[in-house]
């Protein structure tokens, strides 16, 4: 008996981690979810549409300021619970590639639009 409730009490903390990785992971891509939707909206503005793809590419740059910083926080925190034995560097390396991955496709996107309505 005593080992059955032993068993049932070390299983009781991974429970709890995965569901803290869960949530992790469910505000990691809410995170990423906002970010990309702002980006979006700097994509269809239409003050845009006579930019150039490079005066596009620092305009996204730094847009979102708080929608990016709240996406690189909830990515490297949930990378930091998955992969706990990782260094934290290479977590905030990772959330920085995604930011510049998604910020890449947009620029990609702008630059093939305007090309294709010449």
């Amino acid at each position: 008996m005593r080992a059955i409730i032993l068993a049932v009490m070390a299983m009781m903390p991974s429970v709890a981690m995965a569901d803290d990785i869960k949530d992790a992971h469910r505000q990691a891509v809410a995170g990423r979810d906002t970010y990309w939707n702002c980006l979006a909206r700097e994509y269809s503005r239409g003050s845009n549409k006579g930019m150039s793809g490079q005066d596009f590419t620092a305009l996204v740059a730094g847009a979102c300021p708080s929608e990016r910083q709240n996406f690189r926080v909830m990515l490297v925190d949930y990378l930091s619970l998955q992969f706990p034995s990782d260094d934290t560097g290479a977590h905030i390396t990772t959330a920085n590639d995604a930011i510049a991955s998604a910020q890449k496709e947009v620029v990609t996107a702008f630059v093939r639009h305007k090309a294709a309505s010449k």
